[in-house]
């Protein structure tokens, strides 16, 4: 088996999806790529499979408004999907795009985890907190990068990993963290194991849906409130709304 960003050399786009019968058929294992806009989601995918251009990096956050596939040979892929917490997002163009980020994340049988994406310099902001208690109940895997981590020191980045992993391990135990850097190529190697792992591992037992949770239930859009600490609130169980992107 191949580890490390070799493994993931010859990636290719595949297909875009704007609404769910848009969707690519099941070609086998997924691994997604979400975060909150701005946050160096698209520039880690590229970063990972080696490439410049896979995944459009825009320089206006809330850009990415569909599911894009990329294929690893045959039987699977890699997916990047939209931003969320853009407040500028027109409410006629976010209602079907979070719909469909919604319906994807909870009934897209191939996903065999999911990369959460985040700021280094401003990790679990309440839309991430909430996207990890609404995730979490399928029972999939969830792999954090701490992106950006070149803008801090080797001490200042440790410590915000170690304060992030501690956060998460008290309500999100199957989520692993780690410092991440796409400009600095920092991480990369460490980051494709866990990927290659989870797309090599056979399919998750199913898990039944979290009571009362709709497919195109999200995140609400950030107000710009500042980060708060993970501590479970109603609002964030399963079946609450959550993420608007």
């Amino acid at each position: 088996m191949v580890v490390g960003v070799s493994a993931f050399q010859t990636v290719r786009y595949v297909a875009s999806a704007a609404e769910l019968h848009q969707l690519p058929p099941d070609r086998g294992a997924e691994v997604a790529f979400v975060g909150r806009s701005n946050a160096g989601k698209s520039s880690a995918l590229n970063a990972i499979c080696e490439r410049r251009k896979l995944a459009f990096v825009s320089r206006t956050p809330g850009r990415t408004q569909m599911i894009n596939f990329f294929a690893l040979g045959d039987h699977e892929s890699l997916v990047d999907l939209p931003g969320y917490g853009y407040a500028r997002v027109p409410d006629a163009v976010r209602a079907p795009w979070e719909k469909l980020l919604g319906s994807y994340l909870q009934t897209r049988g191939p996903l065999r985890g999911l990369a959460l994406v985040m700021d280094v310099r401003h990790p679990l902001t309440e839309l991430d907190q909430r996207m990890l208690g609404w995730f979490c109940p399928t029972g999939k895997p969830v792999h954090v990068l701490l992106t950006k981590a070149d803008k801090l020191s080797r001490e200042a980045a440790g410590k915000i990993l170690r304060r992030v992993e501690e956060e998460i391990g008290a309500f999100a135990p199957n989520t692993s963290v780690q410092l991440f850097s796409s400009l600095r190529k920092f991480g990369l190697d460490q980051a494709a194991a866990v990927f290659r792992g989870w797309l090599d591992a056979g399919a998750p037992e199913p898990v039944e849906a979290a009571a009362g949770l709709e497919p195109d239930e999200n995140p609400r859009q950030d107000r710009g409130s500042r980060n708060k600490s993970p501590r479970a609130k109603r609002g964030n169980r399963p079946g609450a709304k959550c993420l608007k992107v």
